[in-house]
């Protein structure tokens, strides 16, 4: 490792952590959240035009701002593994949080090449210098979606995950299964994350709670899928970043015994959600109750690619790490709302 020696696990010491995806949504609020504690972040992302790349540059801004000399900026595309290699030439960190992806199911089925390149391929690169480096740990972002069209409920991570639907579930399942490799191949300390519909401040435009509260606002109809009879473990951003930031502190041992996920080397996996499945017309109510207007609801069937219900069994982080998500939709909407209020100047 070209880093400093740290040990994990103790939250006054300080380290310098990669993040990937660091223009975008979680990235953002994970950096934010590492640097307010003393860390210190190199942020990479390409800054693509996936969506509005003026947010994504407002939020590198705000982290300039609020991380000085704890905060540096490299843009580059992860998937390309010898400028990846030189980009990162001379610098040295301790532990990688690899958030960045191409991201969303149904633009999966639109342009799956996308996701080839950014989650197969930037995968494996950044396993490849988390290897090279001797990274203290890699935390990474797998996805709700692996579950597929299961049916018990919640989803839990013993679950079989061998049936996608959609290609990007499909990608994210298979970087996790790369990420066994290489815990097998190289003892390299591994966490995987599945997200469960995060939310919150800074958000990403192309998701649920930005588009309703944006047609809402101009008084346009909302596309509510499956006719309404849709549930998600809606999970507010903040308590999605003290799960990583728990997680990052407290790499998996290497001692043969059987982790979260089922594996017997260094890697774990872990829901992150709120444990709790909302109805989506419950939050569409949420949403009208905060912006003071009544939705036009289009109902229309269920997209391909697309689950009626997700729901996060969190036993397994919360017996590990004492993981406890405190924000429920009655809260976090609001705040959602607050921001976008003042992002927009409305």
């Amino acid at each position: 490792m070209r880093g400093r020696l740290v040990t994990l696990g103790d939250s006054t010491t300080k380290m310098r952590i990669l993040v990937t995806g660091a223009a975008g949504f979680i990235g953002f609020s994970l950096a934010r959240r590492l640097m307010a504690r003393g860390d210190s972040v190199i942020g990479i992302d390409c800054v693509n035009d996936y969506y509005d790349v003026s947010l994504k540059e407002a939020r590198l801004a705000r982290l300039r701002e609020e991380g000085g000399d704890r905060f540096s900026f490299i843009r580059q595309d992860f998937a390309d593994y010898e400028g990846l290699k030189a980009a990162l030439a001379g610098e040295d960190f301790d532990s990688i949080v690899h958030l960045g992806a191409q991201a969303g199911v149904r633009y999966s089925i639109e342009n799956p090449h996308a996701y080839l390149h950014s989650n197969l391929s930037g995968h494996l690169n950044l396993l490849e210098i988390a290897r090279h480096r001797g990274s203290a740990h890699m935390v990474y972002a797998s996805s709700s979606s692996v579950y597929g069209g299961n049916t018990k409920l919640p989803f839990a991570v013993e679950d079989r995950v061998d049936h996608p639907v959609s290609l990007y579930a499909a990608t994210k399942r298979a970087d996790e299964l790369m990420s066994e490799t290489y815990a097998h191949l190289y003892r390299l300390p591994l966490t995987g994350l599945r997200f469960f519909t995060v939310y919150g401040p800074w958000g990403r435009p192309d998701m649920m709670m930005w588009i309703f509260t944006r047609k809402i606002l101009a008084g346009e109809p909302i596309p509510v899928f499956n006719n309404g009879e849709m549930w998600r473990d809606f999970t507010f951003v903040e308590d999605i970043v003290s799960g990583v930031v728990s997680c990052l502190d407290n790499p998996p041992p290497d001692d043969g015994q059987e982790k979260a996920g089922g594996s017997t080397k260094p890697h774990r996996l872990y829901n992150i959600g709120n444990h709790r499945s909302e109805h989506l017309m419950k939050v569409v109510s949420i949403l009208e109750a905060e912006l003071g207007r009544k939705a036009i609801i289009d109902f229309q069937p269920i997209q391909p690619g697309d689950v009626p219900r997700s729901f996060a069994d969190i036993d397994a982080i919360q017996r590990d790490l004492g993981f406890q998500p405190t924000t429920s939709i009655e809260a976090g909407i609001p705040a959602f709302i607050a921001w976008y209020r003042e992002y927009h100047g409305i």
